[in-house]
């Protein structure tokens, strides 16, 4: 099993199609038994998902995520256990407990931030949450 996490300075990072890095799990038998930080490169929400699926990930963990990018995922078979948040090590452990909590229901929450004052929708960055 390969698990990816949203990755900035050992913490979970909030927003999924603006990640930098991931931090890249392999576990066997519940157990982590590798793990690397890994550079996007720069791509962006809709190329994130295909690098993940690159990479041979399986499981995404992150914080916040918009509707684009949770049906890139989808389509790329990657599980999404969204609105995580703190060290990405403690987050990868409770999963593999069966101990995560995660929002199923997470949705895009960058808007309002950019200090452009976006609404939910199509608006020039290639993201749109509204589909």
């Amino acid at each position: 099993m390969k698990i990816a996490v949203t990755y900035e300075n050992g913490q979970i990072f909030q927003h999924f199609g603006h990640t930098e890095q991931f931090k890249i799990y392999t576990a066997e038998n519940g157990k982590i038994i590798n793990s690397e930080v890994v550079d996007t490169n720069g791509s962006g929400h809709g190329a994130l998902a295909g690098l993940l699926s690159v990479l041979g990930v399986d499981t995404l963990i992150c914080g916040g995520i918009g509707g684009g990018a949770q049906m890139a995922l989808a389509k790329a078979g990657i599980k999404l256990f969204g609105g995580v948040n703190g060290s990405c090590d403690a987050a990868v452990e409770a999963f593999l407990g069966g101990t995560l909590g995660f929002n199923p229901n997470v949705k895009c929450d960058h808007h309002d931030h950019h200090g452009e004052g976006h609404t939910c929708g199509d608006h020039g960055c290639g993201h749109n949450c509204s589909k």
